[in-house]
């Protein structure tokens, strides 16, 4: 049983920051895709502008 508890502390606190990592490096890529979409978005918007684009 001692064995088994020394294995779980390991195993915690081996993948403690892991997911925390993980879940920053997730976040960052999401929000720059974010970023890169609306700067697309007022790029295909100030286009149809420029251009005499009627939005009916």
């Amino acid at each position: 049983m001692e064995k088994l508890l020394l294995l779980k502390e390991i195993y915690l606190e081996a993948f403690r920051n892991w997911t925390n990592l993980i879940l920053q490096r997730y976040f960052k890529a999401f929000s720059w895709f974010c970023f890169a979409l609306w700067i697309v978005t007022m790029y295909a918007f100030i286009f149809r502008v420029s251009t005499g684009y009627a939005f009916d």
